[in-house]
């Protein structure tokens, strides 16, 4: 069965003549229906990116309420908390379901990242749908440091004041640069209230850069396990119902572990600090970001000494951005015409054994203690990181040899046998 690219007709006389009118039936059914040609081979590592967008939905279904019981104010944001986790009706469920979304949200968006990285989903020509996706991490980023601020405990108030005293790090411009974002010298009611309204506002620019990059997918459509692009209907299903019953099973999954998370683990991925109120005069012992903030901590905190006249901590700050930046290079430092790393077998081996070990090492030392050995660690395993992208992967790219990739995507999934593809073309 292969999907149709014609203009679908309803049966139902008030669907055409809203259709007719303002055509969002037919959008939907190009776009998630039968007349959405979808590869054949798709996996459920597939299955990530509706997981994630799935998230973005209950984060701002349960933003929208706790903000309704929520007072930015230095004084009163702690005990607003408090009084959601206690007083409103379901208050404790809505924010543990929004901290633990967030969580779970990244958990989603860094397997879909790392699909993506290892079937070569940046390649042409779907460069601009990489890169959009990047822009969407970095506003998840942002979105999530300004909402781990909210609850106003000691780990939300000193890691505020840590995140922000980066800036000031910037030459010339730094020191101003953070005094703007933090509306005075240190956190406080207006660095607060300028948190809240971006960690509210934020949330829907994240969707909108969705629907430009669910765009951008439609044009060239979804890369495959292959990495062979569409040869003929034979190669494609239409998405419903093939993968929206697919879709379903994952998202049956995720739930089950959410709803594990939700209701027996709820403080697992917490800091206890943060149900201390913040006080600006007791620095907790160990400093630290939320969990999935934890690789870039780690390479921000390797830099320990000055480099000729840059300062560690400007050095640490550039390094720290930097390695997410260099994603957006990704389709020019690639160089190798084939694109899925199941037939790239030096790329396979660096990427289960280089770049996979390396993130979650430093994923680790950011969470640690900044003391040895843990920071040579990470200095060990951030110059890997940086090496990986800058020199290993435009070398490996040039030199190795692919193993041979199937006609199409339909001998992929039924082998290279006549009569079964001819069959399957029927």
């Amino acid at each position: 069965m292969s999907a149709s690219h014609e203009k679908p007709v309803f049966k139902n006389g008030m669907v055409r003549w809203v259709d007719d009118r303002l055509p969002v039936v037919t959008v939907m059914y190009n776009a998630i229906g039968p007349g959405h040609p979808t590869p054949k081979n798709l996996s459920y590592w597939w299955n990530f990116g509706s997981l994630a967008g799935l998230m973005l939905g209950l984060q701002i279904i349960t933003g929208i309420v706790l903000a309704m019981h929520y007072n930015p104010s230095a004084a009163e944001a702690f005990n607003s908390v408090e009084h959601i986790m206690r007083d409103v009706n379901f208050g404790w469920f809505l924010r543990y379901a929004h901290a633990n979304g967030a969580s779970m949200f990244f958990i989603v968006v860094y397997i879909h990242i790392f699909r993506g990285l290892y079937y070569g989903s940046y390649k042409s020509p779907r460069e601009l749908l990489w890169m959009l996706g990047v822009v969407i991490l970095l506003c998840m980023m942002a979105t999530a440091f300004m909402g781990y601020v909210l609850p106003w405990g000691q780990m939300s108030f000193w890691g505020a004041k840590v995140i922000t005293g980066l800036f000031g790090a910037i030459p010339l411009v730094g020191e101003p640069l953070q005094i703007w974002l933090l509306g005075g010298f240190a956190p406080d009611n207006a660095s607060l209230n300028r948190f809240f309204s971006l960690h509210f506002l934020l949330p829907f620019v994240i969707a909108a850069v969705i629907i430009l990059h669910i765009w951008a997918l439609h044009i060239p459509g979804s890369s495959n396990p292959t990495g062979v692009e569409v040869k003929s209907e034979s190669d494609t299903v239409p998405f419903h119902p093939y993968y929206t019953a697919k879709d379903g099973f994952g998202l049956g999954v995720f739930l089950i572990l959410y709803c594990l998370m939700l209701f027996f683990l709820p403080n697992a991925l917490g800091h206890p600090d943060n149900y201390i109120p913040a006080n600006p005069m007791s620095t907790p012992a160990h400093i630290v970001p939320e969990w999935y903030f934890w690789p870039f901590y780690a390479i921000l905190r390797a830099f320990t000494a000055d480099f000729f006249f840059i300062p560690a901590k400007l050095m640490g700050v550039l390094a720290m951005f930097s390695a997410i930046l260099v994603w957006f290079f990704l389709p020019w430092l690639d160089n190798s015409p084939v694109r899925s790393g199941n037939y790239r077998p030096l790329f396979r081996k660096f990427f289960w054994f280089g770049l996979l070990p390396c993130v979650l090492v430093l994923g680790y030392c950011g969470g640690a203690p900044a003391e040895e050995p843990f920071v040579m660690i990470s200095q060990i395993a951030t110059a890997y990181y940086f090496l990986h992208f800058l020199v290993i992967l435009p070398i490996v790219s040039s030199v190795e040899k692919p193993e041979p990739l199937p006609y199409s995507i339909t001998e992929s999934v039924l082998g290279s046998d006549d009569k079964a593809t001819l069959a399957s073309g029927n």
